[in-house]
């Protein structure tokens, strides 16, 4: 069964209940380092440009009450917006959550998140789930304890918000219980670790299609997606390799048409060029979805893919090489080259590398480069660099001038990693998105070729 790690970005999901309501946001946010501010939401996007003294004053529209993300380049943080919503902030971009202050209507909300982000922000995920049992409930319950006594602290002035944010709290809750089995097995490096039988479970009554809740509480937004995954991937047999057959029902199940938007922009992915039923999987998902910013980026990713066939000339790279200078795709002429896209923070990415240096070592000699690319963003540059060191990573390793954002991951369509793509002698596409190399397909592959 293929696996991959997502990127998902921060889009547009439909409008759930009310109409259009107009909201002001003012303040100033200092020590930014492009001096920008970007307020983000379900079918909402608005990029401000800060003054030079870091100030700022907009008026929003927006299509319902519930949770959005105020971000600069380097920090986010969720922000509650509601009709007739009035707030004025401060805050320093180097010292972000802990100088971040509301006033103004809606500031006992929005103060009451800053409060809880501080409670949360020190949680550690590895240490967390690399605790047993006993001692991971311990510390579960420690932190809900603390958000409650926060929660009962807080003088609320909007009804919806204390209703929903009690439930947001008993998700966060749930979230941890369901991750835990396999977070644990993985950190703790346990593989065949089984909870015991009076271990807590994700509660089976928990509503899966609840578009407020959707709306609001971001845990709950993880766990519909990954009950939404472990579905699907139950359904499936090991020769499957794309889920769109066995996720395209269960998407069309679901009433609450945020959740659709949600569920088919995580389908997405699947549009790639070696899929035999891409443009199929394209239609559907426009027919399911109502946003119409995921419409529009869908629909360049698929033409873009169409454009991905074999003979076409490649996209180019020139990036910085571990080993110093830079390494062109040009410089690379008269070799297949192999490449892995990949990042140090990708787990499935991690776990080709003991593959990929097989299959290194199978092609020793022979006319083929194998090139791995990263996106790791520039302040994991070091992270990179070392872990390509201590792992002894072979082939040629470069880092990407822009991360996800760099030319040639963008023209191959790329928002899931690992992904990897052969390129032939003349510089031409050979496989846009060829078998990664866990596979044995792509020994089979590889051997089929005149090198």
């Amino acid at each position: 069964m293929k696996t991959a790690f997502y990127l998902f970005l921060l889009a547009a999901l439909p409008m759930f209940a009310n109409p259009v309501e107009t909201v002001v946001i003012s303040g100033k946010v200092t020590n930014t380092s492009d001096n920008k501010l970007a307020i983000r939401g379900e079918s909402f996007l608005k990029e401000i440009s800060l003054k030079p003294d870091g100030s700022f004053s907009e008026t929003l529209t927006i299509g319902y009450s519930g949770t959005y993300t105020i971000a600069t380049k380097e920090n986010r943080l969720s922000v509650y917006l509601t009709k007739g919503s009035k707030l004025n902030l401060t805050a320093n971009n180097k010292d972000f959550y802990k100088s971040m202050v509301y006033t103004g209507k809606g500031s006992f909300e929005n103060n009451y998140i800053v409060k809880k982000t501080a409670i949360t922000i020190p949680i550690v995920q590895e240490e967390m789930y690399r605790l047993d049992e006993k001692q991971f409930l311990a510390k579960l319950a420690d932190i809900k304890s603390q958000m409650t006594a926060n929660y009962n602290a807080t003088k609320f002035e909007d009804a919806n918000f204390k209703k929903q944010e009690l439930k947001n709290i008993y998700f966060f809750e749930q979230l941890y219980i369901r991750n835990y089995p396999t977070y644990h097995a993985h950190y703790a490096k346990i593989p065949d670790y089984k909870p015991a039988a009076d271990f807590p479970q994700l509660d089976p009554l928990m509503n899966l299609d609840d578009e407020q809740a959707f709306l609001f509480s971001n845990p709950y937004k993880q766990i519909v997606n990954e009950e939404f995954s472990a579905t699907v991937q139950s359904k499936m047999s090991n020769e499957d390799e794309f889920m769109g057959n066995y996720a395209l029902p269960e998407i069309k199940k679901r009433k609450s048409q945020s959740i659709r938007n949600a569920l088919a922009q995580m389908l997405s992915y699947e549009i790639t060029p070696a899929n035999p039923n891409g443009t199929d999987l394209y239609n559907q998902l426009m027919d399911i979805s109502t946003n119409p910013f995921f419409e529009t980026d869908i629909t360049a990713k698929y033409n873009k893919t169409k454009s991905l066939v074999s003979g076409k000339p490649s996209p180019v790279f020139d990036y910085e090489n571990h080993k110093g200078g830079k390494t062109s795709l040009e410089s690379l002429k008269g070799s297949y080259v192999y490449v892995d896209v990949w990042a140090t923070w990708c787990g499935p990415c991690r776990q080709e590398i003991p593959f990929l240096q097989k299959v290194e070592q199978q092609f020793e000699g022979k006319n083929i480069k194998f090139v791995s690319i990263s996106v790791d963003t520039q302040k994991d540059h070091e992270k990179w660099a070392k872990m390509v060191t201590d792992k002894n990573l072979g082939g040629i390793q470069l880092f990407a001038d822009n991360d996800w954002n760099s030319q040639f991951v963008k023209e191959y369509a790329i928002d899931s990693i690992p992904r990897f793509i052969i390129i032939s002698p003349d510089g031409t596409i050979l496989n846009a998105d060829a078998p990664r190399p866990s596979d044995p397909k792509l020994a089979e592959f590889l051997g089929g070729l005149k090198i």
